[in-house]
């Protein structure tokens, strides 16, 4: 068969699914995700001996060790896996649920009721357990999902997905609910995208030359999950020790995720007295830092940032670093050069702390916290399907509600329209 009718027959299938999710009571939709996640932890060692395909795969081909991390499946990430899928469970299903409702003069009731959108293609790289985090948040409010990962990760998404269906079908899961693209050929992203009436939304995750490859070809609707140009500003008012540790946490815990931070902007106030503290435990960390010249000045042995350096998203242990005179400056500067996903000030200034918050254009913005916390199942909605950094429909982490629409149901008692 051709590529292009495989992935027609996929779309296909997707929708006759979609519509035996809509039968799908919330009672029979738990059952189906504890089943899931019962399948994950007895098939630890197949996704560990699948994992290890592709982490030695991906040494053999050069690719670094913070994308590695990104690819590895621990112990402690199928763990999180398994938790993830039972805390979905114990979440209150969005679908039917009446969002608002009124009464028309002349009788008519109006009901404004959650639906799924229907069939979701999510398209995205290296990290494994986003088969499972979409699959599943996908599965809970009654949605198709079709899915598409990279081929550095092929097959532990493969055993992962197989995992779910099997352990779905114990409890009724419809045929071809989940559905894994496993062709490697790039051309499979390009039909996937374009099949009007069959996909209803695509979602891409990765890179930005991923995203950008979607939007461009796309001919339905795409939500984008951008790139991660993440801030930290550490105003005039800071606690010091804190925003140590919270750049730290923000840039090194994970670099290669898209809510680590790739950029410190730091008050000129306290730039002598702080930078240097912070570069040197940066430089036990082995992050390697690029700076403006107000930086350099301070801590000579920073490398010197050009103006790519401000757009850039490393995913890597390097960071650059900005010395501002205000925290307006801050503010314009992140406007400018950030990606509107997630941005901090660590400042004990209520007034800085509120422009900041007002005036930093991002789907998360912090007050004295690390950026790390932008992730659906740190803000309660357990696992989630992305952070969106687009404004229309859904922003910042993706959980249930993200994944639905509406539609209007009215009652009447044979009114007609004079």
């Amino acid at each position: 068969m051709k590529l292009h009718d495989e992935i027609i027959a996929i779309g296909d299938r997707a929708v006759a699914a979609a519509r035996e999710l809509l039968l799908l009571s919330a009672r029979r939709k738990n059952a189906i995700l504890q089943s899931m996640a019962d399948q994950i932890e007895a098939r630890r060692p197949v996704l560990k001996e699948a994992n290890r395909k592709d982490v030695e795969e991906a040494k053999s081909t050069g690719l670094s060790a913070a994308m590695i991390d990104r690819l590895l499946l621990t112990d402690g990430r199928i763990d999180s896996i398994v938790r993830g899928i039972r805390s979905i469970v114990g979440l209150k299903d969005p679908i039917g649920a009446r969002i608002s409702r009124w009464i028309r003069p002349n009788g008519l009731e109006i009901i404004k009721r959650r639906v799924p959108i229907g069939v979701i293609a999510i398209i995205y790289e290296s990290r494994p357990n986003v088969t499972a985090d979409t699959a599943v948040l996908c599965l809970k409010t009654s949605n198709a999902v079709i899915l598409r990962g990279g081929k550095e990760a092929m097959n532990s998404n493969a055993a992962i997905a197989d995992a779910l269906v099997a352990g779905g079908k114990k409890h009724g899961l419809p045929d071809d609910a989940i559905q894994l693209i496993r062709t490697t050929d790039r051309e499979a992203v390009r039909e996937l995208v374009q099949m009007e009436g069959r996909v209803d939304l695509v979602i891409p995750r990765g890179g930005e030359t991923l995203i950008r490859a979607v939007t461009e070809h796309a001919r339905v609707p795409v939500i984008k999950h951008y790139k991660g140009v993440c801030h930290v500003y550490v105003d005039e008012s800071a606690d010091q020790e804190v925003a140590i540790k919270i750049a730290e946490n923000a840039k090194c815990q994970r670099p290669a995720v898209c809510n680590a931070i790739e950029k410190l902007i730091v008050h000129e106030k306290i730039a002598e007295e702080f930078l240097p503290k912070m570069a040197a435990r940066f430089r036990e960390l082995g992050v390697e830092l690029r700076g403006d010249e107000a930086s350099r000045q301070i801590v000579p042995w920073i490398k010197e940032a050009t103006e790519d350096d401000w757009y850039t998203e490393y995913l890597d242990l390097i960071l650059a670093i900005k010395i501002v005179p205000s925290v307006k400056a801050a503010v314009d500067h992140i406007n400018k050069y950030g990606s509107k996903h997630s941005d901090a000030i660590i400042s004990e200034d209520e007034t800085a702390q509120k422009l900041f918050v007002q005036e930093v254009d991002s789907a998360a913005v912090y007050v004295n916290a690390s950026t790390r916390f932008t992730d659906g199942g740190e803000f309660g909605m357990g696992a989630e399907i992305g952070i969106s950094t687009d404004k229309i429909h859904a922003r910042g982490p993706m959980g249930l509600e993200e994944l639905t629409t509406y539609k209007y149901v009215i009652h009447g008692r044979g009114q007609i329209r004079e």
